[in-house]
This record gives C-alpha cells, sequence and structure tokens, in this order.
C-alpha cells in the first residue's frame, strides 16, 4: 500500500554516528557545551509516503525548510503540508550503537504562499529530550510514526534490535 522510498535514498544519506567525545577530559573551550555529534535529522513525509535523513535540519536548512517566511503561528498557514523533523540521537550500548532518543517536530508548509509554521521552542526541547534519550512520537499520526519506523528499521537493523522496547513499540503502528 505504501511505496518504500525511504529505503532508496539509503545509500545517499548517512546519520551522524559515534564520533569521539571531544570533551574527552583536556578542558578547555567548548567543555560543557551539548554535543549534536550523535544526533541526526529525519524528514517524514506522510503526504509521499516517504522518509529520509536531511542533515540540513540541524541548522533549519533542510530543503522542505528553504525559501518559506516561517511563521509561529500554525493559523497562518491552514493549507500547509504536514512533514515532521525527527530527532534521532544514536548511542553506544553494550550490544553496540542503538536509536537512544526520538523526538518528532511538526512543520507545515505551503509552498503555494511561502509561508510555513514551525514552534521553534518545540524544536528546541525535542532536540535536548532526544538527546538525554526520551522517546516523544504519541503526538504523531500514526502513518508518520510507520513510516519513521519502518525507516529506522531499513536504515539500520542493528541499531534497531538494540533499541529500547519503549521506540519500538511507540512506532509499532499497522
Amino acid at each position: 500500500m505504501h511505496s518504500d522510498q525511504s529505503s532508496n535514498k539509503k545509500k545517499n544519506n548517512a546519520f551522524t554516528i559515534i564520533k569521539d567525545d571531544s570533551n574527552d577530559g583536556h578542558g578547555g573551550y567548548g567543555v560543557g557545551a551539548i554535543s549534536l555529534e550523535n544526533m541526526s535529522s529525519v524528514i517524514v513525509d506522510p503526504n509521499e509516503n516517504k522518509a529520509y535523513v536531511d542533515m540540513g535540519a540541524m541548522h533549519a536548512r533542510s530543503e522542505i525548510e528553504r525559501r518559506v517566511k516561517w511563521l509561529p503561528d500554525k493559523d497562518a498557514v491552514p493549507n500547509g503540508k504536514l512533514y515532521w523533523i525527527v530527532w534521532v540521537n544514536v548511542e553506544h550500548g553494550e550490544n553496540g550503537p542503538y536509536y537512544a532518543g526520538v523526538a518528532g517536530s511538526e512543520i507545515r508548509v505551503d509552498r503555494s504562499i511561502k509561508r510555513a509554521y514551525k514552534s521553534m521552542p518545540e524544536h528546541v526541547t525535542h532536540m535536548d529530550k532526544s538527546l538525554k534519550g526520551k522517546i516523544i512520537v504519541d503526538h504523531m499520526d500514526d502513518h508518520s510514526k510507520k513510516l519513521l519506523g519502518d525507516y529506522l528499521k531499513t536504515f539500520n537493523q542493528q541499531f534497531w534490535e538494540n533499541s529500547s522496547e519503549e521506540l519500538k513499540n511507540a512506532l509499532d503502528v499497522q
């Protein structure tokens, strides 16, 4: 029923995975700063039945975010197409890497009027919660959750298998 375009993009995109921690005890500039080295941004597009990594979202420059004026009021974009930017944090556990934090943030884009809705406070909060290993996907529609779950499984089966039951159950929709 759903086209499986998400796996077609797999070779073109990569998660940012497990780099050395720059704060390895040497002190100095940046110590205590939040590290986004293990964070990736997955775009879920329920309209086109696909999910894919777009690292541009880390700096609000994903393809879907370009060439529109961002508004904080959803009502100002009544015909906006729904997308989710899902902040995915990968950690290294005893069995290897796994999807530790996953938090979806809504955006709506109306290309016809070059306007879009995004709640910056929500995006910042969800990035932070993902970094802290939280799973925040309950507010996502089932179709989008299924696209995300299928993408994460396809992207790296081992990461998926090593992930928490909480994440698997949250994205286990039919």
